[in-house]
């Protein structure tokens, strides 16, 4: 098993992962506001990779401050755009949107990284919004303020997997994963302190989602994609993302809202999932001949 298939079976892992916090998100704001939700998931996840990680901290640099603080502004703003937006949208909707950055990642990276997608990814690309488009509810959808913010979300995303596929290059992933997350952290304790300053009141449904969202979600969701994605390339790096609804509609399926409502199967729906994972099968198994991929060996990281 190649370096590359290694890596998109972990991304894929953290795809489902990710789809399941849709839900998740959407039901624990009911009880908690949504910045002192992200302030508390990401120092859960801060911790988390400290104490797994903490010898890296000696490989601090400026490079790598710089390089962890634009991760961090991207990874505030595609949560924090989200989540928001959650409030005025659904989670399909949501997820609908989140996931257009798999248009959106093959266009920056040829205009700044100079990287074309390979023919595979791009047709892979194509089925996988135009599965994007009906899991949304098709021609039903309707774009409200909500939506809006959720394609600020989007584009945040978009350029934390070019950063990544620049920075991990020739740096750490590893400490680069606790210096996003770090920063991260303490932009939204800021926000939290200056837009949210009332009292929370921490109850089970809120420390659940904290553990899962902070520890699975955030903690080794992040650091796995950061370590990986030197081995991939961004296009099929958000092509599997794209699956994130998938996973998204099917906990929607089960795991049931604070009235204990759950999300009805539909036929779009289901054709939806099945453009996503056709796409990806093909972008996977490279079906209109050999792609172009990643070294496998990845360049030496800095010492310095």
């Amino acid at each position: 098993m190649s370096k590359q298939i290694k890596a998109d079976l972990l991304l894929l892992l953290i795809t489902v992962i990710w789809g399941s916090s849709f839900t998740l998100m959407k039901n624990v704001l009911v009880h908690i506001p949504s910045f002192a939700y992200l302030s508390l998931r990401y120092l859960v996840a801060l911790a988390i990779l400290a104490v797994i990680f903490h010898r890296k901290f000696r490989g601090i640099n400026a490079r790598s401050l710089i390089h962890g603080f634009l991760l961090g502004i991207m990874m505030v703003g595609g949560m924090g755009f989200q989540v928001t937006g959650l409030y005025w949208t659904t989670a399909s909707n949501s997820a609908f949107i989140t996931g257009t950055s798999v248009v959106f990642v093959p266009v920056v990276s040829t205009l700044f990284l100079k990287k074309r997608p390979e023919w595979n990814s791009v047709i892979g690309v194509v089925l996988a919004f135009a599965g994007l488009f009906f899991l949304s509810g098709g021609l039903d959808f309707r774009f409200n303020f909500g939506d809006f913010l959720t394609l600020l979300c989007a584009f945040c995303w978009t350029f934390h997997i070019i950063l990544i596929d620049r920075f991990t290059e020739n740096a750490d992933p590893e400490l680069l994963s606790m210096l996003q997350i770090g920063f991260a952290a303490l932009m939204f304790c800021i926000i939290w302190g200056i837009f949210e300053p009332e009292p929370v009141t921490i109850n089970g449904p809120v420390v659940v989602t904290l553990l899962i969202t902070g520890v699975f979600g955030t903690a080794l969701a992040y650091a796995g994609q950061t370590i990986v994605q030197k081995f991939t390339t961004p296009t099929h790096t958000a092509l599997i993302f794209s699956a994130e609804p998938v996973f998204g509609a099917v906990f929607a399926l089960l795991i049931p809202a604070p009235d204990g409502s759950t999300e009805k199967l539909t036929m779009t729906t289901v054709a939806g999932c099945l453009l996503i994972l056709v796409g990806m099968l093909i972008s996977e198994l490279k079906v209109f001949g050999k792609g172009r991929t990643k070294p496998a060996e990845p360049p030496a990281m800095e010492t310095e």
